[in-house]
């Protein structure tokens, strides 16, 4: 305990400067002990009340199995709404500028009767409510500090690491009718003064809030003035796309030796490093956070060799499991162990949206995003620029393959658009049109092919979907730069334990990526520990494409390509086996809320 609290005084250069005395292979150990979150052992059973802190304010909450965003902004609004319709208090819902919360407008000679039933609604019993103070916009001199009544039921895990709360609160405002109109306290998406008299209706619940997907099926009460579908919110399909691979299957490691072996094998170092195909389980938990904080995707598509993960239900209607064999079909359906040939291929998957997110299983949703955070509603896509330069020069083989790589880009890009590129994107979801893919192989189709047969990282690779396609679509019109609060850790840095603790703590970033680029393998183990204390800490909640722990703990017995056949067998009582290698549903406009629901 004296050695942490030292440590915790003593400057950043000086901690540093500690730790680089200490053999490599040890320092990460050595820095995950000193910065290890404080609490949070103690187990709790789904039902209990602890106490945590939400949104600043100590209050109990109760522990669940699983929960969402989207689920709690849904259970919210729903109470509250519920409780409005059983006392007979006419309300209208309106669109919120916070897409987190949702609000109800209740006319103000309701207020004393709005106070009793807050406290005293069958429908209410257990939430937190609180009085905040709302002062107007400075467009709205003639308004008055008004009161907004919050109401909202938090959640924890069973560690009380996670809290959703007060963030996800219905909000009640009173609105005012001065004649035969009435108004708004504060500013809204909508309007803020409308006719007294208006046409009650039930709307879906996406023209409440952006946040919502365009599939859920929840209606709210408001006026048919109100009704309206925004021109920023994005009502096309959204996917996601993976690559995926399990380098400690027995049977993928023969078949990556076997084409070693092979003419045009590994060329650069890097190209077959062992930590480039390590698989920590990292995806199980990427895709928790894309079930958790974008719930408007539509369908997950996991590209991998012929492989499943333990934990992944193949037959979920979200998910599509695309194998290398049909990936590759026209070229020999031969294995790849190369990123960038398995990326030049990714618009070819069939029933992949046009617009679709690409993410490495190390990249990670940090908090509640809008599709407008990857895609204006016009469809232009965003990209997300690095400070990172790729050098300049031509590519070479001695260049680590993600360089050289970019410096083919570079040349197809002067040679189209007369421009020179010089930086690298940020390590995030890739925002990626099928169109625009499509293009750049009708535009380059010698260089797309040689790149889909190099089987192993190439000198002469492109690199499509993180790189090329980006400042395509920008010089086309088609993408636009954007903004994303970005967080990238090494993970055989010394630095990352610190820097995961602070992830823990604050939650403050859009994105995250935990990154393996050549670590030292003594530090493997140390390195899986860490990852198996920080992300079941993050991202606590199962998604409902996730099986059981018990069925998990037997599949883990068995190799990934073992899964994949047993996947392919016909499943008893059914005529055929489940489908993992080609779409299922492709016209499936499903959120990935699906059945479910708060335990």
């Amino acid at each position: 305990m004296i050695a942490l609290r030292v440590y915790r005084l003593l400057p950043p250069a000086v901690r540093r400067h500690l730790l680089r005395l200490l053999p490599e292979h040890q320092r990460l150990a050595m820095v995950r002990t000193l910065t290890r979150p404080r609490g949070g052992e103690t187990v709790h059973p789904v039902g209990a009340r602890v106490t945590v802190s939400d949104d600043g304010v100590r209050s109990e909450a109760e522990v669940v199995a699983a929960a969402t965003p989207l689920q709690m902004w849904h259970r919210n609004l729903t109470a509250v709404t519920s409780s409005l319709e059983s006392a007979g208090i006419e309300y209208h819902c309106v669109r919120n500028d916070d897409y987190l919360r949702s609000t109800v407008a209740v006319l103000d000679d309701k207020r004393d009767a709005l106070r009793r039933l807050v406290r005293s609604a069958p429908e209410l019993s257990g939430a937190q409510v609180r009085i905040v103070e709302v002062r107007p916009e400075r467009h709205q001199p003639d308004r008055a500090p008004t009161e907004v009544i919050q109401v909202w039921f938090p959640v924890t895990d069973a560690r009380a690491g996670v809290v959703l709360g007060a963030q996800f609160a219905c909000e009640i405002e009173l609105w005012t009718r001065v004649g035969d109109v009435v108004r708004a306290p504060r500013h809204n998406a909508v309007i803020d003064e409308a006719p007294a008299r208006a046409e009650p209706v039930r709307v879906a619940a996406a023209l409440l809030s952006h946040f919502v997907p365009e599939a859920d099926d929840h209606t709210y009460g408001t006026r048919r003035d109100l009704a309206v579908r925004a021109p920023d919110r994005v009502g096309f399909p959204i996917d996601a796309v993976y690559t995926w691979v399990d380098g400690s299957d027995p049977e993928w490691r023969e078949r990556k030796q076997a084409a070693m072996g092979t003419p045009g094998g590994p060329l650069h170092a890097i190209a077959a490093n062992t930590s480039r195909y390590h698989n920590r389980d990292e995806l199980r938990y990427s895709m928790r956070s894309l079930h958790s904080f974008a719930p408007w995707l539509r369908k997950i598509f996991v590209v991998t060799d012929s492989q499943l993960p333990s934990w992944l239900d193949p037959t979920h209607p979200m998910i599509t499991v695309v194998s290398h064999a049909e990936l590759f079909a026209d070229i020999g359906g031969l294995s790849s162990f190369n990123s960038h040939a398995i990326e030049s291929r990714l618009h070819r998957i069939e029933g992949l949206a046009e617009h679709f997110l690409y993410l490495n299983d190390d990249v990670f949703l940090g908090r509640p995003l809008l599709p407008t955070h990857f895609f204006h509603a016009n469809g232009i896509a965003k990209f997300f620029l690095s400070p990172a330069q790729f050098g300049l020069g031509e590519a070479r083989p001695s260049d680590p393959p993600v360089n050289a790589a970019g410096k083919n880009n570079r040349r197809h890009i002067q040679r189209q658009f007369g421009v020179t590129i010089t930086q690298k994107m940020k390590h995030t979801p890739f925002a990626l049109r099928r169109s625009i893919m499509h293009q750049i192989e009708a535009m380059l189709p010698a260089d797309v092919l040689a790149t889909a047969r190099h089987r192993f990282r190439h000198h002469e690779d492109l690199s499509i979907p993180s790189s090329l396609h980006q400042y395509w679509a920008y010089l086309t019109a088609q993408a636009v730069p954007g903004h994303i609060e970005y967080e990238y850790a090494d993970l055989g840095h010394p630095s990352t334990p610190a820097r995961l603790a602070e992830l823990l703590a604050h939650r403050n970033r859009d994105v995250f990526c935990l990154n393996d680029t050549d670590s030292d393998p003594r530090a493997f183990e140390e390195q899986e520990r860490m990852l198996a204390d920080f992300l079941p800490r993050y991202l606590p909640f199962p998604a409902p494409f996730e099986l059981p722990d018990d069925e998990v703990a037997e599949r883990r017995n068995l190799g990934a390509s073992a899964l994949w056949r047993d996947a392919q067998r016909p499943v008893p009582g059914t005529r055929q086996a489940p489908q993992v290698d080609a779409p299922t549903l492709p016209n499936s406009r499903r959120s990935s809320l699906g059945d479910f629901q708060v335990s």
